[in-house]
């Protein structure tokens, strides 16, 4: 079988509201497209019918994969949908699409080449914010300042859900990641950095969404939980190559 060049891949918990739009949003812009490509929803423990809803789009798209994901956490999810992934690039997408399709481009040659992981990022420049509440901002820019203080110096919005791989990287990095949760892109990106990968950050537009479930007080705390987990991890050589 043919490999494709783009994978994208949807974590999917509890989405069965948003992930119809995001599909039709999705393969009405790839059928625009000359590469080939392949959608993998993968849906984990949710409960309100999101695994039946992305099923049902299977017969309309043959390039559709849909996985149902035993292990909770939006970490088990990525890894499940990367490592099953076949294309040369492999692309994270939030279910709720708060970045338009549209941007993909930014992420890909020919526009984009010369990199191991492309990031989006609300905060590079030539990035745009729409209706996000000034409490969300000024929250998630002191959750960056934390992240780059103790573990990852340098890059402006590491918890954009839109991040894009190529195929040659995802095989070590998600094979060594650890975390299961939320700060899952955090280790990934840390990863990155001992094994002196290229790392880019590409401006988005990026529209808020009155329904996102992070919640700034409580991610913080387990995000820095995390940090010193990853810290931890690699003082006891977690991260080391095996013989």
């Amino acid at each position: 079988m043919k490999t494709p060049f783009l994978s994208i891949i949807i974590p999917a918990y509890n989405e069965a509201t948003r992930l119809p739009h995001t599909l039709e949003k999705i393969f009405a812009y790839l059928k625009k497209q000359r590469y080939s490509s392949e959608v993998i929803v993968v849906e984990n423990g949710s409960v309100d019918g999101t695994l039946e809803v992305a099923s049902q789009y299977i017969k309309k798209h043959r390039n559709l994969v849909v996985v149902h994901e035993e292990n909770k956490g939006k970490g088990n999810a990525v890894r499940r949908g990367v490592l099953i992934a076949r294309g040369e690039y492999r692309f994270i997408c939030d279910a709720d699409l708060s970045m338009p399709i549209e941007d993909l481009e930014k992420f890909l040659p020919p526009l984009n080449t010369g990199f191991d992981i492309a990031i989006g990022s609300r905060e590079a420049p030539g990035a745009i914010r729409y209706n996000e509440p000034p409490y969300r901002h000024f929250g998630g820019r002191a959750i960056n300042l934390i992240i780059r203080a103790l573990i990852l110096p340098g890059l402006r919005d590491t918890q954009c859900g839109f991040k894009c791989f190529r195929a040659e990287t995802t095989e070590f990095l998600f094979r060594q990641q650890t975390l299961t949760g939320w700060s899952f892109d955090i280790e990934l990106l840390y990863l990155a950095r001992r094994k002196k990968m290229k790392i880019q950050e590409i401006p988005i537009r990026w529209y808020f969404a009155s329904d996102s479930k992070v919640s700034a007080l409580r991610d913080a705390l387990r995000m820095i939980s995390d940090i010193f987990k990853i810290h931890r991890n690699a003082r006891r050589g977690v991260y080391d190559p095996k013989p």
